[in-house]
């Protein structure tokens, strides 16, 4: 609307005339001057420039709008927008109909509490017919850690969908459109990425899927510098495919120890690290989200997967539409499930710490077992 041409916003032709006169061509440039300066420039009367730019400044004033307004907006965007429902009741609702299309989606936890599970089920989810509630297309899913198995996708579909999956064929049909790519490396991935965007509309993909993002990442860059260049670069592209394709784009992360003496971003999380340490049976481990604080901008959705006191936890972390809600879940013969659709709301330095629990010495060792793994995986293909 700044640039929206004087002589075009309904003045006295007098007036506008003069303004055209002086160079001043759109209500961007009269509002860049005080209506002093107007006076000495247009050479007229205070009342005549003050209602001229009282004038102008209501045509190209944005109309005032309604919380309910805004609100029905929004509804309406999701609604046109879409989302991959999970099947997990509690969640979905949480997000207003599942996995959203066009942003970038993040499960964290630690290694072996069930995010490659949950991929599985989505690429699922994904690749069903549309009379069957899925979105009946194919899957792109970059394998990095070489976690996917077809077998266990098999045993999910067939528990989750018998109706589906006894059918003769429909097994081999909907693995058939999963298609696994499994870069060794930063630059491999990279090439991967430009070959996606093609295939986007060309193969008719509705999820892509990166499994895990972290282990590309941490296995190729020590220097925390140059690790979050390249890793801005990526998550660029990554997003820009999201929303050049308005498919759900569901990433993996893995999770970090927090040293005591290292800072707290936000006033709640240095108040955490005086509670865990006047009482440290609190938590039994303070874990963090890999890849820095850069990272967790980007994503729009954070689900994170702990363990504590025995029971698993989905915890919608971070969400623009749903305060912070906890789900107990199990994994079964069918994937991920959960023991309860009513979310338990979360308050203060448990949105974003990360527990393990008596489980933490053995997912901090698989976690350095991963990124010796793929550092090894990258010298190899260097070699």
């Amino acid at each position: 609307m700044a640039n929206k041409l004087i002589n075009q916003m309904g003045l006295p032709k007098s007036i506008a005339n003069i303004f055209t006169a002086r160079n001043i061509i759109t209500a961007k440039d009269a509002l860049s001057h005080t209506e002093f300066e107007l006076m000495e420039l247009l050479d007229v009367g205070k009342e005549e420039v003050t209602s001229a730019m009282a004038h102008v400044s209501e045509v190209v004033c944005p109309p005032c709008q309604t919380a309910l307004l805004l609100l029905e907006q929004r509804v309406r965007n999701e609604t046109l927008a879409g989302h991959l429902p999970t099947r997990l009741k509690g969640l979905d609702d949480a997000l207003c109909g599942g996995i959203p299309f066009g942003v970038l989606t993040e499960l964290v936890g630690p290694a072996g509490i069930g995010k490659t599970q949950f991929c599985l089920k989505l690429s699922l989810l994904a690749s069903l017919p549309a009379s069957c509630g899925g979105l009946d297309g194919r899957v792109i899913y970059i394998d990095i850690e070489s976690k996917f198995r077809s077998k266990r996708l098999i045993e999910i579909g067939i528990n989750s969908f018998p109706e589906i999956f006894h059918k003769k064929g429909m097994a081999q049909e909907m693995a058939g459109r999963i298609l696994i790519l499994r870069p060794t490396s930063l630059s491999e991935f990279a090439e991967s990425l430009y070959q996606i965007k093609v295939s986007l509309l060309q193969q008719q993909v509705k999820l892509l899927i990166i499994d895990s993002m972290a282990a590309l990442v941490l296995g190729e860059h020590e220097c925390g510098t140059t690790r979050q260049q390249a890793l801005g670069w990526h998550v660029s592209f990554i997003k820009s495919l999201a929303e050049f394709s308005r498919i759900p784009v569901v990433l993996t992360n893995q999770v970090r120890s927090q040293s005591g003496d290292e800072s707290r971003i936000y006033s709640f999380q240095a108040q955490s690290r005086s509670i865990i340490k006047d009482n440290p049976a609190t938590y039994d481990s303070h874990l963090v989200a890999a890849l820095g604080i850069n990272w967790a901008h980007a994503v729009t959705i954070r689900l994170v997967l702990e363990a504590r006191s025995g029971q698993r936890f989905i915890k919608l972390a971070k969400s623009p539409i749903s305060p912070p809600l906890a789900f107990p879940f199990k994994i079964t013969s069918s994937g991920v499930i959960l023991l309860d659709d009513d979310g338990i709301e979360m308050k203060g330095p448990e949105i974003n710490t990360i527990q393990c629990q008596v489980e933490v010495l053995t997912c901090l060792f698989s976690s350095v077992m991963k990124n010796m793994r793929a550092k090894i995986l990258c010298l190899i293909s260097k070699g």
